[in-house]
This record gives structure tokens, C-alpha cells and sequence, in this order.
């Protein structure tokens, strides 16, 4: 199934495009010209949470902005199973079509293993690495691993599908205060109904499930991508990937690292310094 829903030109002002991947039509913005930036967003969003960042930069760069299937502007295929994996290999069938090269990735959430599993299969073509709230490894916190339990649950999985709970209960009840109506009714209106939030009940479940690909990625990107040029930009304020536990991590990964704190800023850091982000951006890779 596709969605039936247009985004407002004055609060998404792209042009749609479309990929038909192996499993499913796949949607994406790519907008302006100069050095390639890939934008993978994590759940339960979609390119819509990059829209300030693109907008800046589209005068300078050509901005890339993907949906994932199941999420976002994307078909939701019969079939798929919407795990990471899975993800990660459509991710890779869009740059071999769009013939990227010298691209900078950019990764929050789950898009940070999404995006680094494609690059680590492309690494020659990689020039660097932007990292925002995310991890590449498995995630040993008994918080993470609970929450990974309690929403893999019968009754929790029900409520995803039936009541949009990681939309209403996760992403707008962090960012209420932030949004304007318009911009909220654009988190919601792409996933209208139950059949369409199938996607949105796997990555829960991915925490413990895509342990051994988050093995392999904690070996392959410092063995890859660890020479790269590399940016975190962090929301200092976040639960769940916490800068004491995380940013550690990525000095040990990264050989030329810079970091920029966002001591305001919790989960969903796009909606709460997009200025920052994209200036500190431009200022990396310039």
C-alpha cells in the first residue's frame, strides 16, 4: 500500500521522488547540488523530521532524504519484514541507482546502523560520517532492553498498530511543546491506519533481535569507516542514547572526531537545533 497523503508545500517544500527497489517503491527528496549528504532518519519518523536541516543546506550541497518502507511516503509491501537488515539493503539498492560517491551519511536513531550498514558495503565511496542520537552496537542497558521487551509485547504491539502509540506516545508527547499543529498532523498523517504502522512495531523488537548485525557493525565501522572524517551531534538530554555511555564509544571509533553538544536538545535533535546541526555540518565538511 501506498499513502495517500500530500505534505504541505510550505512546511515540506520538496520535490517527491521515487525508487522502485527490489521489494517496494521506496520515497525520497533530493534537493540542490554540491557535495552529497544522505539523511537516514530512525523511528518512528520520516524525512519530514529533516526538513529544517535541508533546507539550509540545499544551497550549498545536494540533500538526500529518505523514507524508509513502512515509513514516511514509502509502500508498505507485502512481505517485508521492516527489520533493519532489511532496511539497510534497500538503503544500499537507492545509492547504487543514485550512483553516489564522496557522500557524507548522516545517521539518528536507527538510521545510525541503517545508514553505517550501507556505507560500511561502500566504504571507497564514503567521504564522512554524521552521527546524532544513535548507536552500532548492541545495547546492553537493562532500560533499553527492557523497553525492547515491554513494546515487543502482544498488548504494546496492539496499541503501535491500533492507537499510533510510538507516534502519539513517543515522538509528539517529546516534541508537543515544539511543534505547530501542521507539523504534528505531518508525523501522523503517514500512518493512517493500523495496516499502515506494521512497519513501526519491528524496530522495538530490533533491539534484541539485530544483535548480531550490531555485532558486526561495532566490527566493521571502526575497521571501515573509522579513518573517515566523522561529526556527533548530540542531544545531551537524551535517555536513551546517553552522551556519558555513548560519545565514549565513538571517540574509541572515530580517528578524526568532532563533537557538538546540544545540552537542550533530548531524543529528536532535529526538531530541537536544526540551525546548529546544519552550521556544524557545513563547518566539517565543507
Amino acid at each position: 500500500m501506498l499513502i495517500d497523503f500530500v505534505p504541505d508545500g510550505n512546511l515540506y517544500p520538496f520535490e517527491s521522488r521515487w525508487f522502485d527497489s527490489s521489494v517496494g517503491r521506496m520515497h525520497y527528496i533530493d534537493e540542490g547540488t554540491g557535495p552529497t549528504i544522505l539523511f537516514c532518519h530512525g523511528a518512528p519518523a520520516w524525512s519530514f523530521l529533516y526538513r529544517h536541516i535541508v533546507k539550509q543546506l540545499r544551497d550549498r550541497y545536494r540533500c538526500i532524504a529518505v523514507d524508509y518502507l513502512g515509513f514516511g511516503l514509502s509502500e508498505r509491501p507485502a512481505g517485508f519484514g521492516y527489520t533493519v537488515a532489511e532496511h539497510t539493503a534497500v538503503l544500499g539498492e537507492l545509492i547504487d541507482h543514485l550512483r553516489l560517491d564522496e557522500f557524507v551519511v548522516m545517521g539518528h536513531d536507527w538510521g545510525g546502523p541503517i545508514g553505517l550498514g550501507a556505507a560500511t558495503a561502500r566504504a571507497d565511496r564514503v567521504r564522512g560520517i554524521v552521527l546524532g542520537n544513535t548507536v552500532f552496537w548492541p545495547l546492553e542497558a537493562l532500560a533499553n532492553r527492557a523497553f525492547s521487551a515491554i513494546m515487543s509485547s502482544r498488548p504494546m504491539q496492539r496499541r503501535i498498530l491500533e492507537q499510533n502509540f510510538l507516534i502519539e506516545r513517543v515522538l509528539l508527547a517529546e516534541l508537543g511543546g515544539r511543534l505547530t499543529a501542521a507539523d504534528a498532523d505531518h508525523y501522523r498523517a503517514v500512518q493512517p491506519t493500523a495496516s499502515a504502522r506494521r512497519g513501526l512495531c519491528v524496530p522495538p523488537r530490533e533491539i534484541r533481535a539485530a544483535r548480531p548485525l550490531l555485532e558486526r557493525l561495532a566490527r566493521d565501522v571502526p575497521a571501515l569507516l573509522g579513518d573517515k572524517p566523522a561529526l556527533a551531534v548530540w542531544g545531551m538530554r537524551d535517555m536513551v542514547f546517553r552522551p556519558n555511555a555513548c560519545l565514549p564509544r565513538l571517540r574509541a571509533t572515530f580517528t578524526d572526531l568532532e563533537i557538538v553538544e546540544l545540552p537542550h536538545a533530548r531524543h529528536f535533535i532535529q526538531e530541537y537545533a536544526p540551525d546548529t546541526i546544519a552550521t556544524a555540518i557545513a563547518k566539517r565538511f565543507p
